[in-house]
Parts: structure tokens; sequence; C-alpha cells
């Protein structure tokens, strides 16, 4: 087994939309970001490369390369594991923070979760998504972005 994490924040600007674990969220503005600022699915892309030892997200698909410009981050997503199966690697389990004050992600976890599930290729149980405010503290308090935390175990298959 191994065992890797990830942390993504992106500001909030511009008209959106707002996509969190490749979901379209109603909120007045969406992502500052190369890609659609999916700050959920980059974290966990992250945890997963770094359980494999395999750098990160932005060694694999980088800012600087056109091709990567709005693309959907579910698409990298399942690049990263595809990567992972070419080395006998699979998910065993992946468990995920959203830090943000608003907008309120309840109503639009079990969704998420489904989302991620099918990309990863476990069953839903094997995906947790959680979320918290700080309180009013700071940028993500503030109201400026959203933050993620992810953890990722790998099984070796064979």
């Amino acid at each position: 087994m191994r065992i890797g994490q990830g942390y993504d924040a992106h500001r909030f600007g511009g008209e959106g939309p707002l996509v969190v674990g490749g979901e379209k969220i109603d909120y007045e503005m969406g992502m500052v970001a190369h890609s659609d600022g999916d700050v959920l699915v980059h974290a966990l892309c992250d945890a997963l490369l770094g359980a494999a030892g395999l750098g990160d997200i932005g060694h694999h698909f980088p800012d600087s390369d056109a091709a990567y410009e709005n693309i959907d981050s579910r698409v990298l997503l399942r690049q990263v594991v595809g990567n992972l199966a070419q080395r006998d690697m699979r998910v065993g389990n992946v468990d995920i923070t959203l830090v943000a004050q608003a907008p309120k992600m309840a109503p639009h976890i079990q969704k998420m979760r489904e989302n991620l599930s099918a990309d990863l290729g476990v069953e839903v149980p094997r995906v947790n998504v959680k979320a918290t405010t700080t309180e009013g503290m700071g940028f993500a308090g503030r109201k400026e972005g959203i933050a993620c935390y992810a953890a990722a175990l790998l099984e070796t298959v064979g």
C-alpha cells in the first residue's frame, strides 16, 4: 500500500461556472485557473500522484501547455488513474476535505462522490468527501476562494 496527500486552492473570479468534484455549482463566480479550476480534483490528482511517487499535477499537466487550457479536470483525473494502472496500482480509497465559507457544499457532496467513484473505478463507499468552513478566518473565510485537502491510499495489483 502507498499513501499520498494533496492540497490545492483557487481564488474566485470570472463568470464561471464553478466546478467542484466534477459538479457545476450555481454560484456568482467561477475560479481563476488555467483549467476548469476544480480544486477538489486537483488536490485528488496530487494525492494520487504523490502516493505513486510521480510528482504533482503541475508536472504532468503544466499550465504553460495550451492543451490544458479550460480542460475538464476529470479528464486529467482519468489520465492519472490510467497512469497508475500502467504501474500496477489502483485506488484503495480517498478522503477529501473541502474548505469553503461559500457556497454550501453539502447539497453536492453525494454527486461529487459518484463522479469521483466513476473516474477512479471504485465503489462510492471508497470515496469520502466532506466540507468545512473556517468560521470566517483566512481567505476561505473571507469568501475569496476554496481550498481542498485530499488523502489517497493506493494498492498494488498482483
